[in-house]
């Protein structure tokens, strides 16, 4: 016996219910809205920055974190707020202590100095700039007196990003290296899972500094960051190409593929268009799960001095500074990149639980 539906009832495709799992996740909600807030910070982290990320001030060595204030020491109330001059009161121990006869205004939407957004449009406007010699730096300095706000920004514009286009060559080359072994089989199976079976056999850390050690050293900011989605793409696919060529195994098996064959469409038409669009559920949820594996990859370039290169940022090369105890002892927000990569590995694996929960065909 059928239950009738109501006529203005609408049924729910098994995507649409997949989703709304998804948004009453609230785990999976809290990680998305986190790395929303990371990734938006990361595409505008110039005009958030309040000074260039490069550029070094030795007379702000270790400079501790200071903030805006809207009220005085008398407790008078100031708009635009203000900031206290630090200066440091002893050279040996880098204490710096608030000069209260000296303020300078924050300005809101002013400009600064001057950066390309997205490398392609020139502009000196910031969100914050802080008017004469007065200086803020909220998440302080490190040794060479660099903004560790600033810095954190422009790391953030390399280690995210290295995530998803690492999982972007990864996904397309483990897809469709897989859909290949498994849709057709035979000798380019053979030869395709030998080749996977050899690359999975050679311990991940390894591997990546040993295909680093085939490149030049001495390359540009720009050429480092290829190289590095370049050898993190290269490493993770073979683990993708497996998986897929197991499921293609299956997928291919379809009476909805076997029409396909049956009605004269070729084999790359059939395995395109019939047969790779059934992984693509599994490729959303484990490329979710992937990219804190990226970050972490290239936290561990830079951390053992393979990866980016001062003066340039990046969290990895950020973390490499906090790797001495008393630094860390005396100056802990030296290791704030360190809590952001905490921060958004758990984010992104959050938000993959909720994915995998989600989309979990036996829930339909």
């Amino acid at each position: 016996m059928t239950i009738p539906q109501h006529p203005g009832a609408k049924s729910l495709s098994p995507f649409q219910l997949s989703v709304r799992r998804l948004f009453r996740n609230p785990t999976a909600m809290a990680g998305l809205l986190i790395l929303a807030v990371l990734y938006l910070l990361a595409l505008f982290g110039s005009f958030f920055s309040l000074s260039e990320p490069t550029r070094s001030n030795l007379d702000s060595s270790y400079h501790p974190p200071n903030w805006m204030h809207v009220f005085d020491r008398e407790g008078n109330f100031h708009w635009p707020p203000f900031v206290y001059k630090m200066e440091c009161a002893d050279l040996d121990e880098l204490r710096y202590e608030p000069q209260f006869d000296r303020k300078y205004e924050v300005r809101f939407f002013a400009e600064g100095y001057p950066y390309k957004l997205w490398t392609l449009f020139p502009t000196t406007r910031h969100f914050l700039v802080i008017e004469g010699p007065g200086e803020l730096h909220p998440l302080g300095c490190d040794a060479l007196g660099r903004d560790v706000w600033s810095r954190l920004l422009a790391g953030a514009q390399v280690s995210l990003s290295v995530g998803l286009l690492g999982i972007a060559v990864t996904l397309t080359l483990g897809t469709f290296m897989g859909g290949l072994a498994g849709y057709f089989g035979g000798w380019p199976d053979t030869l395709l899972m030998r080749w996977v079976e050899l690359i999975l056999s050679i311990p991940g850390l390894y591997l990546i500094l040993a295909l680093r050690a085939v490149f030049p050293k001495h390359l540009n900011s720009v050429q480092v960051y290829i190289l590095i989605v370049v050898i993190l793409g290269f490493i993770f696919w073979a683990g993708q190409c497996r998986v897929i060529r197991g499921m293609v195994l299956s997928l291919r098996e379809r009476e909805h593929v076997l029409a396909a064959r049956a009605l004269g469409a070729s084999s790359m038409r059939v395995l395109l268009r019939h047969v790779l669009p059934g992984t693509f559920t599994y490729l959303i949820v484990a490329g979710t799960i992937m990219v804190p594996g990226y970050i972490l990859g290239e936290v561990s370039l830079s951390f053992l001095g393979v990866g980016i290169e001062e003066p340039q940022a990046s969290w990895g090369l950020m973390l490499k500074e906090a790797q001495d105890v008393q630094v860390l002892d005396d100056f802990r927000w030296i290791l704030s990149s360190g809590v952001a990569i905490f921060v958004t590995v758990f984010a992104f694996n959050f938000l993959g639980d909720g994915l995998r929960d989600a989309f979990d065909p036996r829930k339909d």
